[in-house]
């Protein structure tokens, strides 16, 4: 599932191609909104919130859409867009310049703007949202010490704290050196703060790159510590990393580790 920078990117070159501009096209393909008459309106903004891309539309309405595990939105010229038949295509939606293109999209809505909060209403602070600052993450901080998850689950959890994937909760784990499993609310809150800083950073370091990088080098096989580093070893001690399910359900994502580095008897629960 893309993370909250691979979001902002998209939702960043949706709003520099389509803000202001009036919508030429709009077809969403998805049930119950296949009908939508969307022509003629213009284009406020796309504005990302969390995994959630908002694309508002000054009549009022909000074209909502989460992206999921595979869904993308691709920008093409609207002179090279053509028929568009593809049944993998949930979404077009164009202006005179350009056209966007949802395949494979994970959720899809059409709202009244003024009921957003329907939608992304749970969402806790966003990590990368114009807001954030030391009380939103102050807040994420809070919202971790109440969680009854173990830390990774509880970063993953949207309602804590909105922006993060398996891939930098792995990376500030590992760099926090915390325990995945360790109970969020034994962690005293300078770890907390200290993993949520850690988020924020790599979300926020990453936002202008196409290739994600924890550890500044961008060439294959060394962007990360942990993620996607199953069996090699650890940048930090040599041991192998391990990859471990969050739990025994059998949708459970699997988190990247090191089980040296981060044991937990190397933790602080004092709070």
């Amino acid at each position: 599932m893309p993370e909250g920078d691979t979001v902002f990117r998209v939702a960043r070159r949706l709003n520099q191609a389509f803000a202001g501009d009036v919508l030429t096209r709009a077809d969403l393909r998805w049930p119950g909104l296949s009908t939508a008459s969307l022509i003629g309106m213009r284009t406020l903004e796309v504005a990302p919130r969390g995994k959630h891309i908002l694309h508002r539309l000054g009549s009022g309405w909000t074209i909502h859409s989460h992206l999921r595990m595979d869904g993308m939105w691709r920008l093409v010229a609207a002179d090279k867009a053509g028929p568009l038949r593809d049944p993998a295509i949930r979404a077009v939606v164009g202006s005179a310049s350009w056209v966007a293109i949802g395949r494979r999209l994970g959720v899809l809505d059409l709202v009244r703007t003024s009921d957003e909060a329907i939608l992304v209403g749970h969402l806790g602070p966003d990590l990368l949202g114009p807001g954030w600052d030391a009380d939103q993450a102050d807040l994420a901080v809070v919202n971790l010490a109440a969680s009854p998850l173990g830390i990774a689950e509880a970063l993953l959890d949207q309602r804590n704290l909105a922006g993060a994937g398996t891939v930098w909760t792995s990376e500030a784990l590992f760099v926090a050196r915390l325990n995945p499993w360790a109970p969020a609310a034994t962690l005293n809150r300078e770890r907390l703060r200290a993993v949520v800083g850690w988020l924020h950073r790599l979300l926020a370091l990453n936002v202008e790159h196409a290739v994600q990088s924890s550890t500044g080098d961008r060439r294959p096989g060394r962007e990360t510590y942990v993620y996607g580093r199953h069996n090699r070893p650890c940048r930090r001690c040599g041991t192998p990393i391990g990859a471990d399910p969050l739990s025994t359900a059998a949708e459970a994502r699997v988190i990247f580790h090191c089980p040296s580095c981060q044991t937990p008897s190397r933790l602080s629960t004092s709070r």
